[in-house]
């Protein structure tokens, strides 16, 4: 049975119970969560998962870290380094996004050294398979389609994106005004295929055989967001709300089938239109997890689109979105290294930590207090033990040398200090 199948009828798997006890919540909220569909637990079976997640409504905040080769860039070794990083920067889970080597070998390998779950986009697959043998990156078949979303299942992977919102009539109200057009890799190579071919787009034509894939293997999917706007001129605009409205239907065919699901959004929203745009797509798609990239409420922050994602993303979060897909300070430059990709995990930490408190999260406002107390007593080590990123917290610390009780910023005139010595003598 799937995570979603037990739920709906009582049955408590190990990835509950692990999900309730790193939530802090009863192992009765997550089952109701889950069979609601309002929450999933991302696991295929293949993958032994040491730090499952739950991601949904009434859960923290979950964040994802896209790594994966490109061309001229395609070191394992250096994908696997990505990960571990990742991982101990506080990354929930990783996306394999690779576009050149041996990719099924790729993926493999990062799925059994990850300890979080692990999710990919297979379309690239059929695009990059194309390329290598000097064809169109569009010129594969239609079963192509299905036969790669069944080689990353049995690959072990814990969740993919599908891009099956965009069907025939939502591809030919393309608005030609859009500035950027489609700026979804996937998007772009599923409507492609679909212009060249004139034919229906095949994830949508045949969900129900992906379905049936993504039962056997319990492998949640994510329903992307191939029509998403990438410049705030574009966003909020019929494009995206079209493939939006596809989705509808296609969460209530999966909940019938047991298959979890959650919604990809847009990456590129002003920030007086996160709020709409997150309750637009919890109303119109069901109370399903929503999975977004940043958002970016602002296309000029380019080399430091973590900072500009962070700020969109802690807002989108605080509204109700569920899962944040880092960005880091290369994101529309180039491939991220391995210290961009600790920035741009901790960035999103901080946004994903930040909603938490707002949203009056009780694991989170306990470890508010923590801190605060802490402070309060000059406790550095459990300072630095409840920071987001203890390790660059320590080592500022220690950079000045102030060897008396405070820190180097106030020295002697320290408002704690002087506040406690005060309250001694009232």
């Amino acid at each position: 049975m799937t995570q979603l199948e037990m739920a709906k009828k009582g049955v408590v798997s190990e990835e509950m119970k692990k999900c309730a006890q790193i939530e802090e919540m009863s192992v009765d909220e997550v089952v109701h969560k889950v069979s609601q569909a309002r929450a999933v637990i991302p696991k295929n079976k293949l993958h032994k998962l040491e730090r499952p997640m739950i991601v949904g409504e009434g859960f923290t905040v979950k964040v994802n870290a896209n790594i994966g080769t490109s061309m001229g860039y395609s070191s394992i070794e250096q994908e696997l380094e990505k990960l571990k990083i990742a991982v101990e920067s506080g990354a929930d889970s990783v996306m394999v996004l690779s576009t050149w080597g041996d990719l099924s070998q790729i993926r493999r390998m990062i799925v059994e050294s990850s300890p979080v779950p692990v999710g990919s986009v297979p379309i690239y697959d059929s695009a990059v398979k194309a390329y290598s043998e000097n064809k169109m990156v569009v010129d594969f078949s239609e079963k192509d389609f299905i036969d790669m979303v069944l080689r990353h299942a049995e690959d072990g992977i814990d969740f993919m994106t599908i891009h099956v919102g965009i069907t025939r009539k939502v591809l030919e109200r393309l608005n030609r005004s859009r500035v950027l057009g489609i700026v979804s890799r996937g998007g772009a190579i599923v409507a492609g295929w679909m212009i060249k071919n004139g034919k229906e787009n095949p994830f949508y034509e045949h969900f129900d055989e992906i379905l049936a894939i993504a039962k056997e293997y319990d492998v949640t999917l994510s329903l992307g967001d191939g029509m998403r706007p990438g410049a705030i001129v574009d966003a909020t605009d019929p494009q995206q709300l079209q493939e939006l409205f596809v989705m509808r239907e296609l969460v209530e065919r999966a909940y019938e089938a047991g298959v979890q699901v959650m919604l990809e959004g847009p990456g590129h929203i002003p920030l007086n239109e996160i709020e709409m745009n997150v309750k637009l797509m919890k109303k119109i798609g069901l109370n399903r997890p929503i999975f977004l990239l940043g958002p970016l409420p602002t296309d000029r922050g380019v080399g430091h689109d973590h900072i500009v994602a962070a700020v969109g993303g802690a807002l989108a979060a605080y509204h109700g979105c569920d899962f944040l897909c880092y960005v880091t300070p290369a994101e529309h430059v180039g491939l991220p290294d391995a210290e961009e990709v600790k920035e741009g995990v901790i960035a999103a930490k901080i946004a994903a930590v930040i909603a938490d408190v707002a949203r009056g999260n009780k694991k989170a406002l306990r470890l508010e207090r923590e801190m605060a107390i802490a402070r309060r007593d000059f406790d550095w080590k459990k300072m630095f033990e409840l920071a987001i990123h203890p390790e660059r917290a320590a080592k500022k610390y220690e950079k000045m040398g102030y060897k008396d009780e405070g820190c180097s910023m106030c020295g002697p005139f320290c408002a704690i200090k002087i506040t406690r010595e005060y309250s001694k003598k009232t």
